[in-house]
């Protein structure tokens, strides 16, 4: 048997009272939250352990158990959470009255433009450093050498820059018969490795 329930269903079983947010508030405090931390581990606690142990603990196991016993152990936590996402409410808020239709429009240029750019055409970047690395020189690889699976050249030697996820794809049809360099985009940038062969 399979099923799913909805989030207000499991309120209804727990009894928990959600509030309401108007329009658009829960996502600019969420939003807010990210930049501010307010609820990581650090100023909240880590609730993947907490409530286990708050449910192990023998209190009564009713919304208002848990938040008597979670008060009782972060008695500051929600108001310290608060004071951290209001103040991003407010830097929000002020950049809010920063925005016209022509920042809009530069955002969405630099969006679709610079970063597809940057994002889809990592090779240059992965050569260049590559080529920082090992003091040698670097270029990209002309459509012929494209065609025979190169994207470019470190020095002498040639190199194919595939994502990592490439690895588990099975050797496509393709067969490469060049060193290989494999990234992951990270939240930073990208993460790279160089197979010398």
């Amino acid at each position: 048997m399979q099923f799913t329930i909805k989030n207000e269903e499991i309120e209804m079983y727990n009894e928990s009272n959600s509030y309401s947010f108007p329009k658009y508030t829960s996502q600019l405090i969420n939003w807010a939250n990210q930049n501010a931390q307010g609820t990581r581990p650090a100023v909240v606690g880590q609730m993947s352990e907490l409530f286990p142990e708050f449910r192990e603990s023998g209190e009564e196991k009713t919304v208002e158990g848990w938040h008597q016993w979670y008060n009782a152990r972060y008695p500051d936590a929600v108001e310290k959470a608060t004071d951290k996402i209001w103040t991003q409410v407010n830097n929000l808020r002020n950049a809010i009255g920063l925005i016209d239709r022509e920042m809009v429009e530069k955002w969405v240029e630099d969006l679709i433009i610079n970063k597809t750019f940057n994002g889809l055409y990592v090779q240059k970047a992965i050569l260049a450093a590559l080529a920082g690395k090992k003091g040698e020189n670097y270029r990209l690889a002309t459509p012929y050498e494209e065609s025979q699976g190169i994207d470019g050249y470190v020095g002498n030697i040639p190199y194919s820059v595939k994502p990592s996820s490439y690895k588990t794809m099975g050797h496509l049809s393709e067969a490469i018969n060049v060193n290989m360099i494999y990234y992951d985009k990270t939240k930073s940038g990208l993460k790279v490795e160089v197979e010398e062969g």
